[in-house]
């Protein structure tokens, strides 16, 4: 397993992380807890989208990737410019400690880490981004419901009440679905 990003790979993503005007949206102290927390080593899942090393950066770049262009394409109004990147990119911050390494058959794969210290899941990524944002309401929204449908059924009001509010949640969501099941990552 490698320890992390090359450099180069590192300036990359630094870059990504910019808005069009070249503003950067990347506190520098949040890129060093990002590659010392593992973001760009650990998988987005286990059996799903992203089961492989490297796949949740590689999954987030995909849902940032999308929500911009869906932003671009469908006049999407936001209350901050930079909320498609935050949001896409660290919808799903909460799994970067989720999963665990271990060897099977000269192979490494992942399994549950069960002691993380926080639990959940949109409500856990928005914790740990706030360490590093004054997150909007909408952005809070936007992470908390990305889940969509797949959000627990007690809490399916409360997701049609937050796309109500802002309808952002539903295309943070499509983007989700199409970095997952279209793009496969």
């Amino acid at each position: 397993m490698a320890d992390c990003f090359s450099k180069s790979e590192l300036t990359d993503f630094c870059n990504l992380m910019k808005l069009p005007n070249g503003t950067p949206l990347l506190p520098i102290d949040m890129l060093d807890w990002l590659v010392n927390r593992g973001f760009f080593k650990v998988p987005a899942s286990t059996k799903y989208h992203g089961a492989h090393e490297g796949g949740l950066y590689q999954h987030s770049a995909s849902v940032m990737e999308f929500l911009v262009q869906l932003t671009k394409d469908n006049d999407l109004h936001w209350q901050d410019e930079r909320s498609p990147y935050i949001v896409g990119m660290f919808h799903d911050l909460c799994k970067i400690d989720q999963y665990l390494p271990f060897m099977d058959c000269e192979s490494i794969r992942w399994d549950y880490n069960p002691d993380t210290l926080l639990k959940g899941h949109g409500e856990k990524s928005v914790m740990l981004l706030s360490q590093f944002y004054a997150l909007t309401e909408e952005e809070i929204c936007c992470i908390r419901y990305h889940m969509g449908a797949f959000t627990p059924k007690e809490e399916w009001n409360d997701y049609t009440g937050a796309i109500h509010a802002y309808p952002n949640v539903l295309w943070t969501h499509h983007a989700d679905m199409l970095a997952s099941h279209v793009a496969g990552v």
